[in-house]
């Protein structure tokens, strides 16, 4: 898109923006936050925000350390302390001494993590099957499946790399 002031044209800015990719991926992700978050509240789970979900959901059942969890979550080590720290003091995460190294803790979903991502997945479902209702279920699961190529291309290649 051409930015000379004099050539500035509205019109090809709007239709650009239209189909502007992070525009429609953010669109979509408030769409669906303010769905689930308020479901959640209503479940029980008061104290969650959705911004939460990012470090839940890269746990794993055999359990993780801070520095793993960190930088699948793509966060610093310390920004991800914090939550950690905060997610223990509300009940969703457990954490135990790293026996294979004294400096670390394992982290590990408590009964209420688990509870709640029970309650997420259930969320979840309720707005994959409003979507699927508005563009049907074959080009919904083409979306994902492009969606999960580009991501795994991204996990190969580094979140850095230039098209």
């Amino acid at each position: 898109m051409e930015t000379d002031k004099k050539s500035f044209d509205y019109k090809k800015l709007s239709a650009f923006r239209e189909r502007a990719f992070g525009r429609l991926m953010g669109r979509l992700k408030r769409h669906i936050d303010s769905i689930i978050e308020p479901r959640l509240h209503a479940m029980g789970f008061t104290d969650f925000k959705l911004s939460y979900m990012g470090f839940l959901a890269n746990l794993t059942p055999d359990g993780i350390t801070n520095n793993e969890l960190a930088r699948r979550a793509c966060v610093t080590k310390q920004a991800m302390s914090k939550v950690v720290n905060l997610l223990e003091r509300e009940g969703y995460i457990r954490t135990e001494k790293n026996l294979s190294d004294s400096r670390s803790s394992v982290i590990y979903l408590s009964e209420r993590g688990m509870e709640l991502l029970k309650a997420v997945y259930e969320c979840m479902q309720d707005v994959h099957q409003q979507f699927v209702g508005v563009v049907g279920k074959e080009k919904w699961e083409q979306m994902l499946d492009t969606m999960v190529v580009l991501v795994q291309h991204i996990d190969q290649n580094g979140d850095q790399q230039q098209p």
